[in-house]
């Protein structure tokens, strides 16, 4: 990973692509949990119909993807160490992601990790991208719908906001 470089307002672009919506639900596992993502995204009226989708992510492991419910074929995207990028997309979409994380060998402590074995997440400044692929920036200003998912033996109490949330 190199040194963090200063980001500076006068170099500021808008995202070439919008979040208008996003979707997860987390499988909580220490080793393998499951974060699948729904993204309903569009092109920016100012960006050219032939910009990538560029999303940021960090340490996932790539189980599925889809757009608008059609899985994409590896030879669509590419994946490295930085990120996702699609070259191809509509202008208005539905990009849908599965990942796998592992918190309990996140020692970061950005995104979601494990503390004293209960779960807990960190996604300023750029802790959202160790999560899912996302627009990992500030002006990213979308609506969440989030569920969790966990073992009652394991996880016995789940909270949502600070509330305990019961599923079973």
């Amino acid at each position: 990973m190199s040194d963090p470089q200063p980001v500076y307002l006068s170099d500021y672009q808008p995202p070439a692509y919008r979040v208008t919506h996003t979707e997860l639900t987390f499988d909580l596992d220490p080793a393998a949990t499951r974060v699948k993502a729904r993204l309903l995204m569009e092109r920016h009226p100012e960006a050219d119909a032939n910009t990538p989708l560029i999303l940021n992510g960090e340490h996932l492991k790539l189980i599925a993807l889809s757009i608008d419910a059609t899985p994409l074929e590896e030879a669509a995207y590419q994946v490295d160490a930085e990120g996702l990028r699609i070259d191809q997309v509509p202008e208005r979409f539905m990009l849908e992601s599965e990942i796998e994380i592992a918190p309990q060998e996140n020692t970061a402590l950005e995104g979601l990790y494990q503390s004293n074995g209960m779960y807990c997440t960190q996604c300023e400044a750029e802790g959202f991208r160790r999560i899912t692929f996302y627009p990992d920036r500030p002006d990213v200003m979308a609506t969440f719908k989030v569920t969790v998912i966990g073992d009652q033996q394991r996880e016995p109490v789940l909270l949502a906001n600070g509330n305990p949330c019961r599923a079973w």
